[in-house]
Parts: C-alpha cells; sequence; structure tokens
C-alpha cells in the first residue's frame, strides 16, 4: 500500500516490436494504466527487419517517465519495475557498450540459407533443437550469428559483444550487462538442461560465451541506475525485476500456468503454449521450449499467419475487413469444399520452412471471396491444432485454453479456433498482455506472492466459446490432408 492510501503499482515494460509498452498493474493483476512509443522497424531490403536499439531505448524510457507521471498524478507509488520483450532479437556492441548493428529483429529471414543448411544435417539439427528447446529457423539467434559471421562480416566489423535488444535496454536501466533464462532460452544458445550457453551452439555461431550476457534468473532483482531514474523521476536503487520473453509471460498474462492449460495469442500470428515442470520439445522437433521462472517452462509453437490472412483476403478483394469476416462467418465448416493452406508469410510451427509458400486447394466456381476467406480462417485454425497435436506430443496435456488478442473480436475466428482445438475457448480481454505477464511475475519477485500460479489466479476470462461438435469432427476429418498437402507441395520446386 503507498503512502497516499491507494494501491502501489507496479510497472512491466514490454519491449515489443512494433511498440514499447508500459503497463502498470496492482499486486491484484488490475491493469490501470498503460503508455506506449512506437518502435520502428526498417525493411528495406529483402528479408530485413531491423530496428534503431538507441531509439528504442529512449522511448522505453520516456513511456516509462510518462506512466511515472501518471502515477504521481493519480497517487500511486511506484513499487518497481519488471520487463517482457518480443523474443529471439539480436545486437552487437562495441568495447563500449555502444551500438555497432542494428537490432536484428526476429522476422528478418535474411539467414535462410544457413537456416536450411543445418536442417539439411537433421542429427546436428535436432541434437541442438532438443537441447536447447529453439528450433532450427530464421529467428534463432545461433542461426543469425552463423549467418552474420559466415557471410556478413562486413555488418559485423567492430562488434566485441552480443545481447538481446532488451539486454541493451535493461543495461540502460540497471548498468549491468546481463539476461535472464527466459529470454535466453529463445536464443538457441542456451542449453535447457543446465540454463547455461551451450558449447556446441556457441562453435555453430561462431562466438564465445565471454562475449555474450551473465546469465541470471528471471525473477532476479536488480537496482534502478541514476540515470534512468533522473530521467523518469524514479527514486535510484528501486528494484527491477529481470523479467522474460513475451512468449512464456504472455501465458501469465492470461492465466494459463497450471498444468493443461494452454495460452493461445492470436493477432497478425498467432501461438499456443502450455506451462509444464520439465523442458523439453517432441521427438520431431516440430516445438519450441522455453524458460518461465521458478522452474516452469512452456512447450509450443509460433505460427506466422494469423489474423493477417483476413487482412490481406480484406485488402484483395477490396472490402473491409469486418464484412468480410461477417461473410465468413454465413460458410460453413469446410468451405464448401476448399481447403487453404494460409501459408502467406511462410510457416513457423509445426513446420519451420521460412520459404513456405500457400495454396488453395480445390477451387472451383461456386467460391468467392466468403468461402476463400473462410477456408483461410480455417488453415488458421488448423496449424494452431496441429501444433497443439505436437504439444500433445512432447508430453504436456492439454485440456483448457486460455485465448486472446485482435482476431478474437471476430466471431468466424472464435468458432472457428474452438472448433479446430476440439476444445472451448476462455478469452480475456485484458489488455495488459505480456506487460500484465511481467507485472504478475514482477509482484512474485517481490516477495508479495507466493507463486506463479497464484499469479496467474488473479487473471479470470470473461467469456467463453464452446466448439461446435459437428464442425469439430469435420476440421479433424481434414486435418491429416492437411499435413499430406504440406509434404507432397514441399517436395515440389517454387516458383520464383
Amino acid at each position: 500500500m503507498s503512502a497516499g492510501g491507494k494501491d502501489g503499482v507496479l510497472l512491466g515494460i514490454d519491449v515489443g516490436t512494433t511498440a514499447t509498452k508500459v503497463v502498470a498493474a496492482t499486486r491484484e493483476g488490475l491493469v490501470l494504466h498503460q503508455t506506449e512509443r512506437e518502435n520502428e522497424l526498417r525493411t528495406e531490403e529483402p528479408g530485413e527487419a531491423v530496428q534503431d536499439a538507441e531509439a528504442v531505448r529512449e522511448g522505453a524510457i520516456e513511456a516509462v517517465a510518462e506512466c511515472v507521471t501518471w502515477a504521481v498524478d493519480a497517487g500511486h507509488e511506484v513499487e518497481g519495475l519488471s520487463f517482457s520483450t518480443a523474443m529471439h532479437t539480436l545486437l552487437g556492441l562495441d568495447g563500449s557498450g555502444k551500438p555497432v548493428t542494428p537490432a536484428f529483429n526476429w522476422g528478418d529471414t535474411r539467414s535462410a540459407t544457413v537456416a536450411a543448411r543445418l536442417r539439411e544435417d537433421w542429427d546436428t539439427a535436432s541434437k541442438l533443437h532438443r537441447a536447447t528447446g529453439t528450433p532450427i529457423h530464421t529467428q534463432s539467434v545461433m542461426v543469425k550469428l552463423a549467418w552474420l559471421n559466415g557471410s556478413r562480416t562486413d555488418l559485423t566489423e567492430g562488434v566485441s559483444f552480443w545481447c538481446a535488444l532488451k539486454d541493451f535496454v535493461v543495461t540502460a536501466f540497471t548498468e549491468e550487462f546481463v539476461t535472464d533464462h527466459s529470454l535466453a532460452s529463445g536464443t538457441g544458445l542456451q542449453e535447457m538442461a543446465s540454463l547455461s550457453w551451450y558449447e556446441p551452439a556457441l562453435r555453430h555461431a561462431g562466438i564465445s560465451a565471454e562475449q555474450l550476457p551473465e546469465l541470471r534468473a528471471p525473477t532476479e532483482v536488480v537496482s534502478l541506475g541514476s540515470r534512468v531514474a533522473r530521467a523518469t523521476g524514479l527514486a535510484e536503487g528501486l528494484p527491477v525485476v529481470l523479467g522474460g520473453g513475451d512468449g512464456p509471460l504472455g501465458n501469465l498474462g492470461v492465466g494459463a500456468v497450471n498444468p493443461g492449460v494452454a495460452g493461445l495469442s492470436l493477432g497478425t500470428s498467432g501461438a499456443l503454449r502450455v506451462v509444464r515442470e520439465e523442458p523439453g520439445v517432441d521427438e520431431r522437433c516440430r516445438t519450441f521450449c522455453y524458460a518461465l521462472a521458478d522452474g516452469l517452462w512452456v512447450v509450443g509453437g509460433a505460427v506466422s499467419n494469423g489474423a493477417v490472412v483476413g487482412q490481406w483476403a480484406s485488402e484483395a478483394f477490396g472490402i473491409d475487413i469486418a464484412t468480410l469476416l461477417d461473410e465468413a462467418l454465413e460458410v460453413g465448416t469446410g468451405a464448401e469444399g476448399l481447403l487453404a493452406l494460409p501459408y502467406l508469410m511462410g510457416e513457423r510451427a509445426p513446420w519451420w520452412e521460412p520459404g513456405l509458400t500457400g495454396s488453395l486447394i480445390g477451387l472451383r466456381k461456386i467460391h468467392g471471396r466468403a468461402e476463400i476467406t473462410r477456408a483461410l480462417v480455417e488453415g488458421v485454425g488448423q496449424q494452431l491444432a496441429l501444433v497443439c497435436d505436437a504439444v500433445r506430443d512432447a508430453g504436456a496435456l492439454v485440456r483448457a485454453v486460455r485465448a486472446t488478442g485482435g482476431g478474437f473480436h471476430s466471431r468466424v475466428w472464435s468458432e472457428v479456433v474452438a472448433a479446430a482445438l476440439n476444445l472451448e475457448l476462455e478469452l480475456t480481454d485484458n489488455s495488459g498482455g505480456s506487460g500484465l505477464g511481467a507485472v504478475l511475475l514482477g509482484w512474485r519477485a517481490l516477495g508479495e506472492l507466493d507463486s506463479l500460479e497464484e499469479a496467474a489466479a488473479l487473471v479470470r476470462p470473461n467469456r467463453t466459446v464452446p466448439p461446435s461438435r459437428e464442425a469439430a469432427a469435420l476440421m479433424a476429418q481434414r486435418r491429416p490432408t492437411i499435413e499430406q498437402l504440406h509434404q507432397v507441395l514441399d517436395d515440389i520446386p517454387r516458383l520464383k
């Protein structure tokens, strides 16, 4: 409780791809305020997705300062800070800690040739995947480093150290060069079993452990440094919790921490993850496994194509997306015999093929924009169901789904995904997201919550969407065909 009688708040700083968001929330998980600053993404050359690390850092400080001003004006005491971040970023620093490369985003695909070469040696690729929990894919920091150090040394001149974008921001806040086990578990460089840097992966990346930040627990508490304290109006020495990756913290932010409760997010892309106590991936290496905190791990997969398929269809047909999705809702399950492989942006789980392309199968004259859109939405639902199947094959129970994301504002998305998974969706409309997850982790680190399970129990769903039995049966019947088509089409040379 703050001195003024109002609840104290903790600020969750979510360093995302498109924006840095700062949420102020109470110990009970109530989000009271949010500020944000846009993060510009540069995509000038094919496959490029990079950011200006110093601009992101200054934007984060500004967003925190604005949130602090709100807290002071509202009579709330800021009791600490905690971080969440987009995973799979990479930044090169010189000996003084100044950036000498842009921050490479997870969506930078210029290392695709290196990823493909590594995957050709399946014994080595699968060993790396099973040891680190990170798929061999362009989003992997290990793969990016292998590409940079192997063929783009023009971009690495002057680099002494490597880190994630969040690590660079945290260094400004705490004056310590550290990273957390959660974020590191998505680099492909950290061994799951030991939570230390993994020497075989470092060799493939062409770096040494001495070039990387010191590894710490996500619940580690460090102190706010003088520079950011002055810039934000916070007290020097204020507790700063290192936090973790946005995927694992997203589960916490929707209350999906107990065994068998999957967290599902659907925005432009999508993901499904389940928390468990043991690390590990499925035998076919279709899933990832990332650390959360307190000995908990998330196993799951992210799909590159989520609500973006509806946005594409809206643009292609020249009609507003709300009207188009309403039309698709009126089309029956199965889209009048039309089936879509919705790989407009390549695909991550469960295939991990950035060069994959989409297809419409069974197209006839009777099919119009509503049927095509319905098929694309069902294709995304089926992809999430394939991820769910892989999660179960990894030994994790999936009995319930906590879902969130802008896609679920449309009935067709919620009904299709519920049918594809054949599980009731428990929808949470809380806007805190992974930022709220960072806050809850922060309260846990500060001793205000006894466990992450207690933290997750504070987040409750707003509504539920049950699956249609008939729709679920038809989608389950079609799913093996999708796997077969993926294999057949993958063997056909792609048109340039």
